[in-house]
């Protein structure tokens, strides 16, 4: 066992299916790689527990217990208690729930602002809250660093501010926003929050009680799992709130009533598979494992960090030595201030030539408005989309360095 405290990239890399490996892969921010810990769960739930949950026969007894075990260890994660957390098939669908289940709290004039910088499944559902007479305010990024302005937001919130909904990380600039600090700003007219985290989960650890946020979103697939979305909510703020799903499920069963299609057992099941795989990679870095399991995810959390910020280093140089690309978003490798996510436009090519020209190297990213697009418009760019080159933990060096030479070779 080692005790290493920098990341041990060779041994993170053999939890994963040896094809991966094959391609220099950057396009993280779409979905991450899943480890064999989650494959197998996945695998063993289906193989020997494929039945309805919660009954007294001995498949459907252990099939509850691994359902509910994926919901324990995962509200764990982000600091939550299990009631506090839904998990359904996406961060899209939960958002649009959680809208309508909080309208009715709402008259019209009432207000939600809204985050230009958001990536659509935390915008448009609130704009649509316009139907009932809500007024939708919106909070712009600066056109030039397309960054947010908290200042520019004190002066936006009011009386009837209701809730702001803003990204923890843009899904384009990689830019870090201070939740706690935007928070306690809303917190003192009155009003909640709403923070889509899924662009922030796979790369810093997520901590709901500190920075006291109402409402916080984020997907598995980005952080290693099956493809589903968790919502987190304040307990009051859940019973608050009206239910969506059927009729004989009460306002207090917080279990049942932000997930009208009802759970997905199998994928809830294999999210143990991802607190597998953090353990075992913090048993191969330290010492013990006598904290919870939120305190040893944190600690790995900052080893994933120091990494990345390395990767994110070595690739803005080259951006910086590079006049033809405009780069969208901070210029600055600070693990505190940024995730290694970036988007560019290239003078004179269009940015959906960049992937096929890569391609032909093993090197994977993407171009797109990947979601973003009211992002994009609002900037005023010769294109209406972006080149994205996007890091995890598992990428190295080498494959960075691929990467370069493949955007230096066609540049």
């Amino acid at each position: 066992m080692s005790q290493s405290r920098t990341l041990d990239l060779e041994f993170v890399r053999q939890q994963f299916p040896p094809n991966h490996w094959q391609w220099a892969y950057f396009e993280n921010a779409g979905g991450a790689f899943v480890p064999y810990t989650v494959i197998k769960r996945m695998s063993s739930y289906m193989t020997e527990t494929q039945v309805q949950p919660g009954y007294p026969f001995p498949e459907s007894t252990d099939a509850a217990q691994r359902v509910n075990s994926g919901q324990r260890l995962m509200a764990e994660f982000i600091g939550a208690e299990i009631d506090e957390v839904t998990i359904t098939a996406s961060t899209s669908i939960n958002v649009y729930v959680l809208t309508q289940a909080l309208r009715h709290l709402w008259q019209p004039g009432d207000e939600i602002i809204v985050s230009t910088l958001n990536h659509e499944a935390n915008s448009g559902p609130w704009r649509r809250l316009a139907e009932f007479g809500l007024k939708l305010v919106e909070w712009p990024v600066s056109p030039e660093s397309a960054a947010l302005d908290v200042n520019e937001l004190e002066q936006l919130l009011g009386d009837k501010t209701r809730l702001v909904a803003f990204p923890h990380v843009s899904n384009i600039t990689g830019d870090i926003n201070d939740v706690k600090s935007i928070t306690e700003k809303v917190h003192a007219v009155g009003a909640m929050v709403c923070v889509d985290g899924v662009a922030y989960a796979p790369h810093r650890s997520v901590d709901v009680k500190d920075w006291d946020v109402d409402f916080y979103l984020f997907s598995f697939y980005k952080v290693f799992g099956p493809h589903l979305g968790c919502l987190y909510g304040k307990r009051q703020r859940l019973l608050e709130a009206r239910a969506q799903g059927h009729y004989f499920f009460g306002e207090d069963d917080l279990s049942h009533k932000f997930n009208p299609a009802g759970p997905n057992h199998e994928s809830i099941a294999a999210l143990v598979g991802i607190a597998d795989y953090f353990d075992t990679l913090y048993s191969h870095h330290f010492d013990s494992r006598s904290e919870s399991f939120f305190r040893r995810t944190g600690k790995l959390y900052e080893l994933f960090a120091a990494h990345e910020e390395s990767l994110a280093m070595q690739m803005l140089d080259f951006i910086d030595s590079k006049q033809a690309i405009r780069l969208i978003g901070s210029a600055t490798s600070d693990k505190n201030s940024r995730v290694p996510t970036f988007s560019f436009q290239v003078a004179s090519m269009k940015a959906s030539e960049i992937p096929l020209l890569l391609a032909r190297d093993k090197v994977a990213i993407s171009a797109g408005h990947f979601y973003a697009k009211r992002l994009l418009d609002s900037l005023s760019l010769p294109q209406s989309e972006v080149v994205r080159c996007s890091m995890a933990h598992y990428n190295t060096s080498a494959e960075v360095d691929l990467l370069i030479q493949g955007l230096d070779k066609h540049i």
